[in-house]
């Protein structure tokens, strides 16, 4: 029998969640306390692991334990063992009721201002029982951070390189920006304007150092014209759509925000933005088992992203 082998039938996954345990408590004591175990019992687990292993999970020090290399190592496949675990547990339910479950989303502030809604909607209209955690994002690192560490199912958003090896992504729609502009904005009744005609009006706009920033200073760029100074800079979806709506600021979009969220008093000024926009998709772990919930939300995604859009009244 190879060594590896003998290693693998002697893991214990009790062994795996004292592990885990020790690691999210820092001390042996307050991993008993949370298992409901003696501190003895968890010190032997931790000692038969070693003992597998042949390496220290853990230094003892006086304040209480730290994780050795080896440990982390462990930890990182211990807790995707227990994540899958779960997952399957979680298809089981679902094949058993349909109706029922739980999805864990992360989602960019445009699409939980805009599609998002009205996925959920039409997702729970066929599966009301069905329970969702929305974590809204303003930094895309922290999204793929939580995917990355299972704490989220999926992410909705501007889709990754397509070609990650960590990540996968189903692209669901393309997302041009938008110039738009309160109704009551003399603009409005424009027939045509190029990007470089409202260097001078006062903007509202997100950080250059954000996925959306960057690209707004890409379609200025591309009309010869720098990213005007003046005006309100802040990442803050909602207030962009108010500014825009209630004075006299311009703002630049998501067109999906305008077609699924309630801004009724926005118009789309007839601009023409020479960039290349990456379109939204809904990502998840390329390795990790996916229950039929995701699949589901990706199904009635794609319905949502196929319906017409909603008439404005002017």
């Amino acid at each position: 029998m190879h060594p590896d082998a003998r290693i693998e039938r002697r893991l214990k996954l009790r062994e795996l969640e004292t592990l885990l345990a020790v690691s999210q408590t820092g001390s042996m004591a307050k991993a008993a306390k949370l298992l409901s175990v003696s501190q003895p019992a968890v010190s032997k687990a931790i000692a038969e692991l070693e003992d597998t292993l042949g390496v220290p999970l853990f230094d003892r020090t006086a304040k209480g334990v730290e994780v050795t290399s080896y440990g982390r190592a462990l930890i990182k496949w211990a807790s995707a063992v227990f994540d899958d675990i779960r997952q399957g547990v979680k298809e089981i339910k679902f094949l058993s009721d349909p109706s029922s479950g739980e999805l864990r989303i992360g989602a960019t502030e445009p699409m939980v201002a805009g599609i998002l809604p009205a996925i959920l909607a039409r997702l729970s209209a066929h599966y009301p029982r069905m329970g969702f955690q929305i974590i809204a994002y303003g930094a895309r690192a922290q999204q793929y951070r939580d995917l990355h560490e299972r704490r989220i199912d999926l992410t909705l958003g501007r889709a990754l390189d397509p070609a990650s090896a960590e990540f996968r992504t189903e692209i669901l729609f393309d997302e041009p920006l938008r110039v738009v502009a309160g109704s009551g904005n003399s603009l409005v009744k424009r027939r045509r304007i190029k990007l470089a005609e409202l260097a001078g009006e006062p903007w509202t706009l997100p950080y250059r150092d954000t996925v959306v920033g960057q690209m707004i200073t890409e379609a200025f760029h591309a009309s010869g014209i720098e990213v005007p100074q003046t005006g309100i800079i802040c990442n803050s979806v909602q207030m962009h759509c108010s500014l825009a709506a209630n004075g006299p600021y311009l703002a630049m979009l998501p067109e999906s925000l305008l077609r699924f969220g309630h801004f009724s008093s926005l118009r789309v000024l007839p601009v023409d933005l020479d960039i290349r926009m990456t379109p939204v998709g809904v990502t998840v772990l390329r390795n990790r088992t996916i229950n039929p919930i995701v699949q589901l939300f990706i199904t009635c995604a794609r319905e949502v992203a196929r319906l017409p859009a909603q008439r404005k009244q002017a």
